[in-house]
């Protein structure tokens, strides 16, 4: 049983455990010691949001790595996939992006990546697990590692992103409104677009430790829609706080998921002769409308498990080259390790300029079937074992046949059970959902 990895990393409040000084610094001393191989010097790259807590936790974390041998490389506050991209470009053994990704500022996280710029397996992370459990052996006192800050992260970073397009692609004429949620992107997202050539209207980049992803970012469009449309922009682009998620808004003011830009980059691709493995990526929770729509561009969906992690492994084990899920992660493998919101957007404003279409005509790629999604907290047990449980859901399965889908599943976090159906008829995925619903209620009582 993992008692500090979750589905992405380790997150928690701020000052319990996990997320504790305490904690961290043991992370860093367990994850350093895992990572010692072979005789070069060893280097580790951390990155962090904008979280207050960031200060704290980082300094612990470089405490820990330092004591058992390893150099540490602070890059400040930068996105998730710029830690990724930076760990391998450095060298490095380890990266560590402390962020709790669109969660409030009193949470935090720490994120791993290995030295291929991938998030770690899940046998480095139980090996962590029992380092975390033990002592660590400390280096003896000249070979205690360094630390080092470096200023020009961002810039390598900004270099990086804007390779993915063509020299001859600029967004002259293009008017955006980025929303960096006060987040990790808050510079480098607006100069990436503003050096593309495109009228730039920035919001969330005023982080004070405590704003991140409130009321604003992918999560919060609200800000994002009203800008767009009062500044008569072309379209919104909205990141989350560690800036690996991605949410647009057309010229109306209309929100634009991930199935529909995944639906857009994937078909694109396979125009341009570029898409590999013969479809894309997704999980459980896209659309069945974008499986369709796929299906009618003699493309494929491969479906994962929730989280971008499990999507990125299908990716490496099929060929595939674009993936993603709905709530915005996007995996463009030719250019990145792993989800990036800047880069993603980047792909969806070269269409904008090469189609001449607006926004709201481009990011319409498919029609959504109806969707329901509805989460039934338990005090304990497993409500998913009970007979008349299973029995609902049969009946919901057979009520829903090949005219649609039923997705179960318990949260990896929380005590919550999922359920979301989807198919052609909203009233019978409303019935569906609730008979299953009352279902876990009886038996969780």
């Amino acid at each position: 049983m993992r008692k500090f990895f979750g589905t992405d990393g380790i997150r928690g409040l701020t000052n319990q455990v996990p997320m504790t000084v305490e904690v961290a610094m043991r992370v860093g001393m367990a994850a350093g010691a895992h990572f010692l191989r072979g005789t070069h010097k060893h280097r580790v790259v951390i990155g962090k949001d904008t979280r207050l807590s960031g200060y704290m936790l980082e300094n612990a974390l470089v405490a820990g790595f330092t004591s058992v041998g390893m150099d540490v490389v602070q890059v400040g506050p930068m996105p998730t996939p710029a830690v990724a991209m930076l760990t391998p470009s450095m060298r490095a053994d380890l990266g560590v992006m402390i962020s709790a990704s669109h969660n409030p500022f009193h949470d935090n996280g720490i994120k791993l990546f290995g030295p291929d710029g991938y998030k770690l397996s899940d046998a480095d992370e139980a090996a962590i697990e029992l380092l975390l459990a033990s002592e660590p052996p400390l280096a003896a006192p000249a070979h205690i590692g360094r630390a080092k800050r470096i200023e020009d992260a961002r810039g390598r970073y900004i270099h990086a992103v804007k390779n993915s397009l063509p020299p001859a692609v600029r967004l002259d004429g293009l008017k955006i409104v980025i929303d960096c949620a006060n987040g990790a992107a808050y510079n480098s997202a607006p100069t990436v677009f503003w050096e593309l050539g495109a009228d730039v209207i920035a919001v969330g980049v005023t982080p004070n430790g405590t704003n991140i992803n409130d009321k604003c970012g992918s999560t919060a469009p609200g800000l994002l829609q009203e800008t767009v449309v009062a500044s008569g922009a072309d379209i919104g682009i909205a990141l989350d706080g560690d800036a690996d998620r991605l949410i647009v808004v057309d010229e109306a003011g209309a929100i634009v998921d991930g199935d529909q830009i995944m639906a857009l980059i994937g078909a694109s691709w396979a125009r341009q002769g570029r898409l590999k493995g013969g479809g894309i990526v997704a999980t459980v929770m896209s659309n069945l409308g974008l499986e369709r729509f796929l299906e009618g561009e003699g493309l494929r969906l491969d479906r994962t498990k929730v989280g971008d992690r499990y999507v990125l492994e299908r990716m490496r084990e099929g060929g595939f080259n674009v993936g993603g899920e709905q709530s915005g992660h996007m995996i463009l493998s030719d250019h990145a390790t792993t989800g990036d919101g800047t880069l993603a957007a980047l792909q969806v404003l070269a269409e904008l300029v090469t189609s001449g279409k607006p926004a709201s005509a481009l990011l319409h790629q498919f029609d959504p079937v109806p969707q329901l999604l509805k989460n039934v907290r338990f005090a304990g047990g497993k409500p998913l074992e009970d007979a008349q449980v299973a029995a609902a859901i049969a009946e919901g399965e057979a009520m829903l046949a090949d005219k649609g889908r039923l997705v179960i599943r318990a949260s990896g976090t929380e005590p919550v059970i999922r359920v979301m159906a989807e198919g052609d008829d909203a009233g019978q995925v409303e019935r569906v959902v609730d008979m299953i619903c009352d279902a876990v209620r009886v038996a969780a009582e």
